[in-house]
């Protein structure tokens, strides 16, 4: 069944496009405070299986959750001098409570590496205590001067790794680990979604890290978008609170220690990397509603058939939903479709009569007629080629946007539109800069093969360049 789009075409305004899905789809809206949101049911169901899946692969990796306090001393960000300066311009300070000035004022937590420092330096006496490996779920502030929901604004959901090791090689692993288990596995097998893999460079990298690795992703607008974080710390964080340990050779030893997140915003990779004009599309695998069966009309029958297919979805683990509502046909296929559910199962009085329904994917609109006593089989089979599908459609987006080339000012060209890939060697501190002056940055670093280099003081190192949200 034809129906016009009701969201604005990407090709004539991609924010106006984004903005649209979000409003439409039911994901989010700004909260009454600029720069806030206010995350809709549906949308936070996305986040909370977002949750879940990095969740599971964070504990699988030996790491456990704790909470720390939304509230930090200001004197803790002081004492790292990087980080200190790296946050402050995107700082919320607390100077009044309970009707007084406070003797110190508070910051509301931007990252927690000050505060977990604090209490590592605690917990950790011996090497026997090494490695502590925790992770936080909570929400952060860093005051966002142009807000965009989900992308950047002054309040977020997001998890915080943080973690001491006894030395470099230990943390580097770890934090390797975390990129490469929990990150890039997430990404590609319940996000469906390539990202190229790097480190970021001095300039670019976090405040107080020694080194950072980064996952980015293309949006189908050709600009990037960081996915996820790990961090290197080195012992800058163990030097400014005493995170120390005493080592099988009786003597002390500072840490090594990481920190690595994830946030909301891959709820806007994810609208930003798979969205159509039609909406947003949900990878299977992250969908809290897989499949929709759509009762065409008001019947007995169709209701009962509608059931007994939910029923059998259900005992394979897949959650389905019945769109049992009165109502134009053609909008209720329009607001399935805005949501981005992968598979649409439509199920009439005259299908019925035939014994068949039609499943119809969102990803590429085929519709395929199916027997009914075949179709949970069929569905199952159909929802892991949406995966592939999708992955792939993303990566060739991802390569034909990508221009291998040779000169500053050709990186400068192919970053308007898309990525750049070249030599790191011809850009340099000075040519990131002439970059940074263009609006475009040094999205990562990476070796010629793809994979993650140990510095940037590598050899032969190239460099992604585009423009980024």
């Amino acid at each position: 069944m034809a129906h016009q789009s009701v969201v604005t075409p990407q090709e004539e305004d991609f924010p106006r496009w984004y903005q649209d899905v979000l409003t439409k789809a039911e994901m989010a809206e700004n909260g009454p405070v600029r720069g806030t949101m206010v995350i809709r049911p549906y949308g936070y169901a996305l986040w909370e299986r977002m949750q879940r899946e990095i969740d599971d692969r964070i504990k699988a990796c030996g790491a456990q959750n704790v909470y720390f306090p939304l509230f930090i001393p200001e004197s803790y960000l002081q004492r790292e001098a990087q980080h200190v300066e790296g946050f402050s311009p995107e700082l919320a300070v607390v100077t009044h409570a309970g009707g007084e000035e406070l003797a110190e004022p508070i910051v509301v937590r931007p990252t927690s590496e000050t505060v977990f420092g604090e209490y590592m330096a605690k917990w950790i006496q011996s090497y026997r205590d090494l490695p502590l490996l925790l992770n936080q779920w909570a929400n952060v502030v860093r005051w966002e001067l142009r807000p965009r929901l989900f992308l950047r604004t002054s309040e977020f959901l997001w998890q915080e790794g943080h973690t001491a090791h006894v030395d470099q090689a230990d943390a580097s692993a770890f934090a390797m680990r975390i990129h490469l288990e929990v990150y890039n596995d997430f990404l590609m097998n319940v996000l469906a979604f390539p990202t190229y893999l790097g480190i970021k460079t001095r300039r670019e990298r976090f405040a107080g890290a020694v080194n950072t690795m980064t996952c980015e992703g293309m949006m189908r607008d050709g600009k990037a978008l960081q996915m996820a974080t790990s961090h290197e710390l080195g012992q800058n964080f163990a030097k400014a609170f005493e995170i120390k340990y005493l080592g099988d050779d009786s003597q002390e030893h500072y840490c090594h220690t990481t920190s690595w997140g994830a946030s909301t915003r891959l709820v806007g990779g994810l609208i930003m990397g798979h969205g159509d004009d039609n909406g947003l599309i949900v990878p299977p695998r992250l969908a809290a509603t897989p499949v929709v069966i759509l009762c065409v009309k008001e019947d007995a029958a169709v209701d009962a058939a509608a059931n007994a297919l939910a029923a059998e979805l259900s005992s394979q683990g897949i959650h389905c939903e019945i769109d049992r509502r009165n109502g134009s046909l053609g909008r209720r296929i329009t607001d399935w479709e805005l949501k981005g559910v992968p598979v649409r199962v439509e199920l009439g009085p005259r299908d019925l009569e035939q014994g068949m329904v039609t499943i119809v994917r969102r990803d590429s609109g085929d519709k395929a007629p199916t027997p009914l006593a075949q179709a949970s089989a069929e569905i199952v089979l159909v929802l892991e080629r949406i995966h592939t599908a999708l992955f792939e459609r993303a990566l060739a987006h991802r390569d034909a946007k990508t221009h291998d080339v040779t000169t500053r000012e050709e990186a400068r060209e192919a970053g308007q539109t898309g990525f750049a890939r070249v030599a790191w060697d011809v850009i340099g501190d000075e040519g990131e800069q002439e970059l940074n002056a263009a609006q475009l940055s040094v999205r990562c670093l990476q070796r010629a093969d793809g994979t993650i280099p140990d510095s940037q003081d590598e050899a032969d190192l190239l460099c992604i360049v585009a423009k980024a949200y």
